[in-house]
C-alpha cells in the first residue's frame, strides 16, 4: 500500500512561522512535522510515499534529499503552479499513487498515537464486508469524538451520511431529510436534538484516510480544485464510506502556532 502525506498548504495559521518556511518543516520537540509524519508510515510498514508540494515546495524537496529519502522511496506530486486543495491533490497525483491498491493519505500537521496497521486492517475489514453486500467500500477516515465546530456524521452503521456545522446549525448531506440551512441569525441550533432524531453519531475528522482507487475513476470529470470532504458527501449515498475509530485516540492538529505546546506534549506523553 502506497501512502500520500498533504505538505502543499500555505500554513496561514502558523504565521509567522510559515513566512520563511513550508509547515511541513515547522518542528516540534526539535524534530519536523514531516519526519513525523514519514517516520510513523515507515514504522507502519509503508516504503513508498508521495509529498505533494506547493509553498516553499523546493525546500521540502531538499529536506527529503539531505534525509536520504528517510531510507525509502519518496516522490513529490508538484502542485507550484496551483493548490489543489485536497481532493484536487489526490487526483493531481493519480499516476504516482495509482497501482490498482488502496493507499493511505496523512495531513502532515496531524500528530497522533495512530496504530496505522489497525486501520488498515479496518479497512481491509470494511471493505469485505461492502463485498458481501453487493457495494464497493470507498473510504476509511479516522474519527474521534474530539470538540470542533465541524463534524462528519455517521449512521448506526459507521456509514458517512453528512456533514455539520454546530455553530450554524448548516447540515449537508445528500440525503433530502438530513439537509439543513443555516439557522438565522439570533437562531440557536440543537445539534443533539438533531443527531438524536435520526440516530447518527457525530465526529471529528482527523485527517487520516484510506482510500480505494475507484475513486480516480470517480474524479475525472471534477474540476481542478475541489475539497475530498465535499467529494465524499456527494458519494457517501452511493459508496459506503466509514468511520474508524481508536480508542484511546489522541491527536494534535497542529494548524496553530498556540497548538505546538499541545503537540510537544503529545510528543513527550506518547513518545512519538
Amino acid at each position: 500500500m502506497k501512502a500520500m502525506i498533504f505538505a502543499a498548504g500555505l500554513g496561514t495559521r502558523l504565521r509567522p512561522l510559515t513566512d520563511t518556511m513550508p509547515k511541513a518543516l515547522v518542528k516540534v520537540c526539535g524534530k519536523t512535522l514531516l519526519e513525523y509524519s514519514i517516520e510513523k508510515l515507515k514504522a507502519a510498514g509503508f516504503t513508498q510515499i508521495v509529498i505533494n508540494v506547493h509553498h516553499f515546495a523546493d525546500m521540502i524537496r531538499e529536506y527529503v534529499r539531505e534525509k536520504g529519502s528517510f531510507g525509502i522511496e519518496i516522490s513529490f506530486s508538484d502542485e507550484s503552479d496551483l493548490l489543489r486543495e485536497t481532493g484536487g491533490g489526490i487526483r493531481h497525483a493519480a499516476a504516482l499513487l495509482n497501482d490498482g491498491e488502496p493507499f493511505l493519505v496523512h495531513n502532515v500537521d496531524i500528530l497522533s498515537n495512530l496504530d496505522i496497521p489497525a486501520m488498515v486492517g479496518g479497512y481491509n475489514a470494511a471493505s469485505a464486508s461492502s463485498a458481501e453486500n453487493g457495494e464497493s467500500h470507498l473510504a476509511t477516515l479516522l474519527v474521534s469524538e474530539r470538540v470542533t465546530e465541524r463534524y462528519l456524521l455517521f449512521d448506526n452503521e459507521a456509514r458517512l451520511v453528512a456533514w455539520m456545522n454546530v455553530r450554524t446549525g448548516e447540515v449537508r448531506s445528500p440525503f433530502e431529510e438530513l439537509k439543513r440551512n443555516p439557522v438565522a441569525d439570533g437562531e440557536t441550533f440543537d445539534c443533539e436534538a438533531y443527531t438524536g432524531e435520526y440516530g447518527l453519531k457525530k465526529y471529528a475528522f482527523d485527517g487520516v484516510h484510506i482510500i480505494s482507487p475507484e475513486i480516480f475513476k470517480l474524479m475525472v470529470d471534477k474540476p481542478e480544485k475541489f475539497s475530498i470532504i465535499g467529494f465524499y458527501l456527494s458519494y457517501c449515498d452511493k459508496w459506503p464510506i466509514t468511520a474508524h475509530i481508536q480508542p484511546g485516540l489522541r491527536v494534535v492538529d497542529v494548524g496553530k502556532v498556540n497548538s505546538i505546546q499541545k503537540a510537544e506534549e503529545l510528543v513527550a506523553d506518547v513518545h512519538l
